[in-house]
């Protein structure tokens, strides 16, 4: 039901978990893919080849998105190569811990600037281009710490809270132009990011049973959600914030 043929999708962080799900799964609904990467090659080619398997265009580049020149580069050289962009998702992202009483300032930019910055390096290029066409599609990748908070990480819970502040404002200022502004907030998600949580299997018990669904999210139960607000059928859908949880909110 959903077809994104002869439509464009830029992602960036697309090789690994929540990215790569997103990358694969609207290339399956008929997108050509631009994505990002920061270092991983080998993974860039996979998530290339998963791409190309369902017959459809991909460009990659490595690009470090809390850098404004390279997000231009990549935003620029992705349109050179698969021509104007209809969907962008904002997904690059990191998770530190760190105790609030023992975080250095270093620690605080990098995750700031990495998490945050590169959204409003990334919307700014994404509106500018949807404005001239008056249409687009975007969506930014939160977190359930960016609503209830993160103990341990507050430095993240913060930029993820901001996310969802710059989403409602961006829906607000962009609806005129007919761009579609959204956001998508996971919980615990099946990532390279949590793999060593989980491999604790008390505490990955624990986790399972704060989660009212009793399991943790593979990257495709975001990847779908994200599908679905890149899709026509969300088109009266605006400047929301889907959370992605398994009801945790709820507890």
């Amino acid at each position: 039901m959903i077809d994104l043929s002869q439509q464009v999708a830029l992602i960036t962080g697309g090789t690994r978990g929540i990215g790569r799900a997103t990358c694969e799964m609207l290339a399956q609904a008929g997108a050509d893919i631009a994505f990002s990467y920061f270092q991983d090659h080998a993974a860039a080619e996979e998530t290339a080849a998963a791409v190309k398997n369902h017959g459809r265009k991909v460009y990659f580049q490595a690009a470090d998105m809390r850098n404004q020149e390279h997000c231009n580069d990549f935003f620029e050289k992705s349109i050179q190569s698969l021509g104007d962009i209809d969907i962008v998702v904002g997904n690059a992202g990191i998770w530190r811990r760190a105790p609030i009483d023992e975080m250095t300032v270093t620690e605080w930019r990098e995750v700031l600037e990495v998490n945050l910055h590169s959204m409003f390096f990334l919307s700014q290029l994404a509106t500018r281009h949807f404005k001239h066409r008056k249409a687009g599609k975007m969506v930014l990748v939160s977190s359930t710490a960016g609503v209830r908070g993160e103990p341990y990480h507050a430095h993240y819970a913060a930029s993820k809270g901001a996310i969802v502040s710059l989403t409602r404002s961006l829906a607000g200022e962009l609806s005129y132009y007919n761009i579609n502004v959204n956001c998508v907030a996971p919980g615990w998600v099946e990532t390279d990011m949590t793999r060593d949580v989980f491999a604790d299997k008390t505490r990955r018990q624990i986790i399972e049973q704060s989660i009212p669904l009793r399991r943790i999210a593979a990257p495709r139960d975001i990847a779908g959600v994200i599908l679905f607000l890149v899709s026509p059928l969300s088109r009266h859908i605006q400047g929301e914030i889907i959370h992605v949880n398994g009801g945790s909110l709820i507890r």
